[in-house]
């Protein structure tokens, strides 16, 4: 029978106090905190989540003033605030302030990080900026993430994830736990009139093969290969409309788009508020995303979701998140990407099929699940201390 103070050790730990370290407004990272936020309040109606933020400083500003200031914030002041902070355990949402992790273990504090991707090691490009020291702010980010190795866990968002992790960074297996990312219960399928106005709107007819793409235009995202199917199947009369949402083309891909005469079957939209992004997903026919790197892929969910067909990388993490819901192709393979297309464009049955699989395996990732297997980690993690 355990003692009194075991007794009232465990009883203070269902109660517990969590430090969830938050980043600079970043939509992504956003999401994630405050999908585990939702997902604590339903899973741990108890618990006390004290959200720790640094103060908003201008990402994307090109000053070099601004830049510093935001440097400053981020690891000097910020990280000395939340070493003063109580807690039980901290909770570091984004690997990039994994640099946190070395001032909690001065006060041996109990900590987490999640990971999200390790791209940065592959495509070091993401880190360019408007005004980049390349080898202070490769440094930085380098060093942020490899304090992730003085972490009492990691959770990687993927098996991928965690593979890059262990590969990387040289960090023991046992200290990695797999929690996948969840879906927003706003995201779900759009009535069909609502769906049929949007397309009419964008002026897509309807019998057009609406293809949607969602996210960035780092080359990782491969939209090259989306732009050269595109061309194979109007090649072919196959009516097919694009629309891009977020990340504008480069230069390379408009050359490409105007050489191809692409200019009447292509869309873009900048700065899509997720309520409008939902019924974008459902009237759309299928996401093609060709990535070749993926930390997870939140938008093949979000399109599951909302009943909308995936087709995307058989590389990656990205055959974790689809399982046999979706298309699964070769990144490097647009005549590949376009066959597919094809066929499914003529198949109407499988377009019923791939909705239906989709709004059943979307279904398998919510925020209460999630939050249930990282608090299982905290407990893990404090039966240590």
């Amino acid at each position: 029978m355990p003692s009194a103070a075991a007794q009232a050790t465990n009883s203070t730990r269902e109660t517990l106090q969590v430090g969830l370290v938050r980043t600079m407004p970043h939509f992504s990272m956003d999401v994630y905190a405050d999908g585990l936020l939702s997902g604590f309040r339903t899973q741990r109606p108890d618990w006390q989540i004290v959200e720790l933020l640094p103060r908003s400083i201008d990402r994307r500003s090109r000053s070099v003033s601004v830049r510093a200031k935001k440097a400053y914030e981020r690891f000097w002041r910020f990280p000395r605030h939340v070493q003063h902070q109580s807690a039980d355990i901290f909770h570091i949402v984004d690997h990039s302030d994994a640099h946190n992790v070395q001032w909690l273990k001065k006060k041996k504090k109990p900590v987490v990080v999640t990971c999200h991707d390790l791209i940065n090691y592959f495509y070091p490009q993401n880190l360019q900026g408007s005004v980049r020291l390349p080898v202070v702010s490769d440094n930085l980010w380098r060093s942020a993430v490899e304090a992730m190795q003085q972490a009492d866990a990691i959770v990687a968002v993927s098996s991928n994830t965690a593979a890059d992790i262990t590969r990387l960074l040289k960090i023991e297996s046992d200290r990695i736990f797999v929690v996948p990312n969840a879906v927003d219960s706003v995201f779900s399928p759009a009535p069909d009139a609502v769906s049929a106005a949007i397309r009419a709107d964008l002026n897509i007819p309807s019998d057009a093969l609406f293809c949607l793409n969602v996210g960035s235009n780092h080359p990782r995202k491969n939209v090259s290969a989306i732009l050269q199917a595109l061309s194979i199947l109007k090649q072919k009369n196959i009516p097919v409309q694009f629309l891009k949402v977020n990340g504008v083309f480069s230069n390379e891909q408009n050359a490409f788009i105007a050489d191809h005469n692409l200019s009447d079957s292509i869309q873009q939209l900048e700065d899509i508020a997720a309520s409008t992004l939902v019924y974008l997903y459902s009237s759309a026919d299928i996401l093609v995303a060709p990535s070749f790197h993926e930390g997870f892929g939140l938008t093949l969910l979000e399109a599951m979701a909302c009943g909308t067909p995936v087709m995307t990388s058989n590389v990656s993490a990205m055959p974790e998140v689809i399982g046999d819901a979706g298309l699964l192709i070769d990144p490097d393979d647009s005549q590949s990407i376009a066959d597919s297309l094809q066929r499914f464009y003529e198949d109407v049955s499988q377009q019923e099929q791939l909705r239906t699989k989709g709004l059943a395996r979307a279904k398998l990732f919510s925020w209460e699940k999630t939050a249930e297997e990282i608090a299982k980690i905290y407990h893990q993690i404090l039966e240590k201390y």
